[in-house]
């Protein structure tokens, strides 16, 4: 069994009142949570759509899945050691930790890990 689990996906907005009207109006999903004017979670079921504006969003412009694992540097080694690319991090943030690479393809990943809260 792996220790990565795919649970969320990471989408840009430059209008985040917008994007949210959106997802919980236009489809019906419910928001769980807002942080500011700049990332929102909406509930999408098995995943987290997340919905980020540029100072939010690890790569904007970019869709971006979210890898919850309960090592975020061990995964950014191993990226690294065969063929990816670290973009940021490996850093902690004011929920989790995280790191922001490309797969050896190019493809974007966000690999993180909550915080223990205190």
């Amino acid at each position: 069994m792996s220790d990565y689990d795919v649970r969320m996906v990471v989408l840009s907005t430059d209008d985040l009142d917008e994007s949210i009207r959106f997802y919980t109006e236009t489809l019906g999903m419910t928001l769980k949570f807002r942080d500011g004017a700049h990332y929102a979670a909406i509930d999408g079921g098995s995943i987290t759509v997340a919905l980020a504006t540029d100072i939010d969003h690890p790569l904007p412009g970019k869709v971006v899945p979210g890898i919850k694992t309960a090592d975020v540097d061990a995964a950014a080694e191993k990226i690294e050691a065969d063929g990816g690319g670290i973009v940021k991090g490996p850093y902690n943030d004011a929920h989790e930790r995280r790191v922001v690479v490309y797969d050896n393809k190019g493809n974007p990943l966000v690999f993180y890990s909550p915080l223990p809260q205190s």
